[in-house]
């Protein structure tokens, strides 16, 4: 499938395993599991940052595999989950990036365009998350009060 604004096509990644089996060589049980994560969550990092530093530094290969829950849903469960998803945070904070950046370089008609497909991004992003109640009804995406939102 091309990609949203580019229409190129994305490029052969890895895959994970079809067969979703715990590994004999992992000695972590998923109670340690959840408790890393908890740990790691009250650090300020994110689901995405938790996962990638518990396969690189611990190596768990697969949380869900042990825990049979996600990251999101073991931070849903002990009330640690931010009130707006990390993938709009993302997009919110390159918002800001971009903004800042045209501040100083105001001839910059790429990053403006960056700035407009962003911009639709969050909001059709917004949209969804409202639609599936994982934000507030009444949550609004408000560009000039954005920053209050990521902080």
């Amino acid at each position: 499938m091309a990609r949203m604004h580019s229409r190129k096509r994305g490029k052969a990644g890895s895959k994970k395993p079809l067969k979703r089996t715990t590994k004999s060589w992992l000695s972590y049980k998923p109670k340690e599991v959840e408790m890393l994560i908890v740990k790691l969550a009250k650090e300020r990092k994110t689901p995405s940052q938790i996962g990638t530093y518990l396969r690189d530094v611990y190596g768990i290969p697969d949380i869900k595999v042990i825990t049979k829950k996600s990251v999101t849903k073991i931070l849903e469960d002990h009330k640690l989950l931010k009130q707006i998803p990390e993938d709009l945070t993302a997009l919110i904070i390159k918002k800001i990036k971009l903004e800042k950046h045209l501040e100083e370089n105001k001839q910059d008609k790429t990053s403006l365009h960056g700035l407009q497909l962003t911009e639709a991004k969050i909001k059709r992003l917004a949209k969804y998350y409202k639609r599936t109640k994982k934000l507030p009804v009444d949550w609004k995406y408000d560009p000039k009060r954005v920053k209050i939102h990521v902080e």
